[in-house]
């Protein structure tokens, strides 16, 4: 009986350890353990990983309000840009598994090396209002879109009308000639012309070295040509041409611009140093805050004196994308439709970080001269492309130490050029 007795507790704790087992489980996963429950006060976090520095405070702004109207959504914003390398960063963030919800892609060659990665978002509510130009970088041969346009760009470069006017320069410059003549002129009248960063690779190695790319009767096929063997950059008459853009910034620049950086370059300007700086409209927030009477246009970067000099390189800088292995899928999509879908969102992209839309549901109101002047070339259809998303990975660094050698005489022009041609061989 006794043992009978023990037999029967025995059973009755064990039932109980089950059972207490089994109410932990549930309770468990009601409170949510894993982070995702459906519980209407959960609050899921997105990271946001981003290279724009010149919209960083300005997104975080957005980021309040936006989280103002989504109790249940943070965002966690983290910039790297300007001097940094923001595509090492991001292979970091991946490489040591903090991989973000939210970041930049370039498109084309960027698209191929991160579509793995990418979630397809070609059915976002947003995707039907994009403009055609800012589809292009990120729609894959299949015609599924993977990325957002953060904006359209253009870059040359920027003069201070009022610094021209002071030198008598009446008529602003659109050949090469031209250009040399406002130089000597801005020169004689003790301003200086350019400011010149020849310190950041990017400036040089990328959107200066565009201009003779772009400057193709066909870019497309140019770059092709590269790819396949049948064109060539030495030998090419626009490359050539490209000299003269080199020496004429050097020539007439700030004082050690090899050593010059981003943030320098465009104080140098903006402080009235200078009177012309070879940025784009996304200056145009940094500018104002120095000199909020900046009085200021776009200059083209001519290769020669031909009539077709007369234009400037506009295109998609960068696109917002989505890790498509986010936890939070649902919500990175529902802050991306926010931001170009809701009135704040809309206020934030025109009028705080000065960006000219990519979609036909946005208005362009609020423009500073530089987004103005960027929209005037674009409905005169006087642009050329961005080519660079589709140099091979990494050739821009090492373009811009060429640059940078053949601009301090240890290299001469000829040398330039077939490093240049050897980088791409060697990176292709």
């Amino acid at each position: 009986m006794k043992k009978l007795l023990l037999l029967c507790v025995s059973m009755l704790l064990v039932l109980g350890i089950i059972a207490g087992c089994a109410g932990n489980k549930d309770e468990g996963t009601k409170d949510g353990d894993t982070g995702k429950t459906g519980d209407s006060d959960e609050v899921v976090t997105l990271n946001m990983f981003q290279f724009k520095v010149e919209i960083a405070d300005q997104l975080q702004e957005m980021i309040k309000e936006f989280e103002a109207e989504h109790p249940n959504i943070k965002v966690k914003l983290e910039t790297v840009g300007g001097g940094a390398d923001y595509g090492a960063a991001l292979k970091a963030k991946f490489a040591s598994g903090e991989e973000p919800d939210i970041f930049n892609n370039g498109g084309f060659k960027e698209l191929e090396l991160w579509k793995e990665h990418l979630a397809d978002l070609s059915n976002e509510p947003w995707a039907e209002h994009v403009l055609p130009i800012g589809k292009v970088p990120t729609t894959d041969e299949d015609g599924k879109l993977y990325g957002m346009p953060v904006n359209l760009e253009g870059y040359g470069f920027i003069y201070n009308k009022d610094l021209f006017e002071k030198a008598g320069i009446t008529e602003a410059p659109k050949t090469m000639t031209e250009l040399k003549a406002a130089a000597q002129k801005l020169k004689d009248n003790d301003i200086t012309p350019f400011a010149a960063g020849y310190a950041e690779w990017w400036v040089i190695g990328q959107h200066l070295l565009n201009i003779p790319f772009a400057q193709q009767d066909d870019p497309e096929a140019f770059i092709a040509g590269l790819y396949d063997g049948s064109s060539s950059i030495v030998d090419n008459e626009q490359f050539k041409q490209f000299k003269d853009v080199i020496d004429t910034e050097i020539k007439f620049a700030n004082e050690n611009p090899i050593t010059t950086d981003y943030n320098t370059q465009v104080t140098l300007f903006a402080s009235g140093e200078t009177a012309m700086l070879q940025q784009g409209n996304w200056t145009e927030n940094m500018i104002y805050e120095i000199n909020p009477d900046m009085n200021m246009g776009f200059l083209p970067i001519p290769l020669n004196d031909e009539a077709d000099a007369d234009v400037l390189p506009v295109g998609v800088p960068n696109n917002w994308v989505l890790n498509q292995g986010s936890e939070n899928l649902e919500e990175a999509k529902t802050f991306l439709n926010w931001m170009v879908s809701s009135e704040t969102g809309k206020r934030y992209i025109t009028e705080e970080f000065a960006f000219i839309p990519a979609f036909d549901n946005i208005d362009a109101a609020g423009l500073g001269d530089l987004g103005q002047s960027i929209l005037e070339y674009s409905k005169a259809e006087k642009t050329i492309p961005w080519t660079w998303f589709r140099w091979p990975d990494g050739a821009n660094k090492e373009f811009a130490a060429s640059i940078q050698a053949y601009s301090v005489g240890k290299i001469d022009y000829d040398t330039m050029l077939k490093q240049i041609q050897a980088t791409w061989e060697n990176m292709k």
